[in-house]
């Protein structure tokens, strides 16, 4: 005897079978465009009506596979080659997918599936194995905005129900990370990957297994490397923050390894590159921070140099983070005099005067932090500086008189007769070997090695240096 709730739940399965048995994908109907227009509306309206059906855990072994194959028909699918092969997703409008309107009612279909709480993973995993996952990772690479979006969702939702598919899911993102960074430097769902990976790592069980800190080290941070980083600097910062969050220890690595790909060309990623650190820096421990501030800091005092102002200033408002300031204060007696020389070198020279006005901050907070170090490294700054003077200026003279020197062996050269010509090139030959010399900071040679050339040009033992003639051995 037949029951009116069976009779009702068997009406409604096959209404759902007949909603779900949607015609394939619209790019694949090759008809008369009024009539596939027609069509297309039609299904549509279809669509939208089944989207509104919710799941009933009695039928739901014969709505999966129906949903598979009205997922795998309508929204896999070859995407289309890149047109213009200089598109800057920073500058361009991206290409939107002109089926958006239909594939939007499938991801939504499909999504309140996953959503549905009668969902029972240990049938899904049945229909949405590995090779469907895959498929849906080739998707992320579509230029539209608004399909990455979706298929972010759809996958983390996946991740989160069918445990087993996790380690493959990673595994995937890796690769596709991997051949990213060293092959094409092409991929448009870096970003939306990297913010599945975001809640992903938040979730790590401690401590971290060896496989997630090779995988920051060998993958994340390996992302900082190319052009496009601009792109998704966002979501790869907030990912290397949980990591640290996660496990302090891991800090070294990550500095050491941003401090490898500092950019040297680039202002903007350079800007970039130092909005994370700062990111760091406000969660970093104490003692990892004794660990990694020279080697930082020393990136910082060439930052802060930068004749680019927004690096420059960037740098330099990180004096403004009152914990950061406070890790300086604590550390000031080795932060000071790596950063005093170049500080006081902008205050004097840079040409953007709001730096300089930045610069006098930080030098302000120096004096407050260790009046008694300021004053050593200023009273010691001042006396190299004086001695570089008086070496330069010896230098300027030392080149005036070979100047002369040379003036008079061309003087010279211009009256003897042909018998001196070897002598002259001789003494030639000597100068340049005492203008090298010179140029290099050396010292000429010594007294006997000058008198064996003297005999051409005389002036030539007058130059000298500490009070040792230029010279040079006679060939034999």
């Amino acid at each position: 005897m037949t029951t009116p709730s069976s009779n009702a739940s068997s009406s409604n399965a096959s209404t759902t079978n007949n909603k779900l048995s949607a015609p394939s994908s619209p790019t694949s109907d090759k008809v008369d465009p009024f009539v596939r227009r027609g069509s297309l509306k039609r299904k549509q309206k279809k669509l939208q009506g089944s989207s509104r059906y919710k799941m009933n855990g009695e039928n739901e072994l014969e709505q999966l596979p129906l949903l598979k194959g009205v997922v795998a028909s309508n929204i896999f699918r070859t995407l289309p080659p890149k047109d213009n092969p200089d598109f800057d997703p920073e500058e361009d409008e991206p290409l939107l997918e002109a089926a958006w309107p239909h594939l939007q009612l499938i991801y939504e279909f499909f999504l309140r599936f996953l959503e549905s709480p009668d969902f029972q993973p240990a049938v899904g995993k049945r229909y949405i194995d590995q090779r469907f996952v895959l498929k849906l990772l080739d998707l992320f690479d579509s230029e539209d905005p608004r399909e990455r979006d979706s298929l972010k969702t759809v996958l983390h939702r996946i991740y989160g129900k069918i445990l087993g598919l996790r380690a493959f899911i990673r595994r995937q993102i890796n690769h596709i990370f991997l051949r990213f960074i060293y092959e094409t430097e092409q991929f448009n769902g870096v970003g939306e990957l990297l913010e599945i990976l975001g809640s992903i790592i938040n979730g790590f069980a401690l401590p971290l297994k060896a496989e997630h800190k090779v995988f920051l080290e060998k993958v994340l941070l390996p992302l900082h490397k190319p052009k496009c980083f601009n792109l998704y600097h966002a979501q790869l910062a907030y990912c290397i923050v949980q990591f640290i969050e996660k496990d302090p220890s891991l800090t070294e690595k990550v500095i050491t390894a941003l401090i490898k790909y500092w950019p040297k060309t680039c202002s903007q990623k350079e800007v970039m590159f130092l909005n994370e650190i700062e990111e760091i820096l406000d969660i970093i421990e104490p003692d990892q921070f004794k660990i990694v501030m020279q080697p930082l800091f020393r990136q910082f005092a060439k930052c802060v140099s930068s004749s680019h102002f927004q690096v420059a200033d960037r740098a330099l408002y990180l004096w403004n983070n009152e914990y950061i300031l406070s890790l300086i204060e604590d550390n000031s007696e080795v932060i000071m005099p790596i950063m005093y020389q170049p500080l006081y070198l902008i205050a004097k020279e840079h040409w953007n005067a709001a730096t300089v006005s930045l610069v006098y901050r930080v030098l302000k907070s120096f004096v407050e932090m260790n009046p008694a170090l300021f004053e050593e490294l200023t009273s010691s700054f001042k006396a190299e500086r004086q001695k570089e003077k008086k070496k330069e200026k010896e230098r300027d003279e030392l080149w005036k008189q070979l100047e002369a020197l040379c003036s008079r062996q061309r003087h010279v050269d211009g009256k003897r007769p042909s018998a001196c010509d070897g002598a002259s090139s001789e003494t030639g030959a000597n100068v340049n070997a005492a203008a090298a010399r010179l140029e290099k900071g050396n010292g000429p040679q010594s007294q006997a090695e000058t008198a064996e050339c003297s005999n051409p040009i005389p002036e030539l033992n007058m130059l000298t240096v500490d009070s040792s003639p230029i010279s040079k051995k006679k060939k034999p």
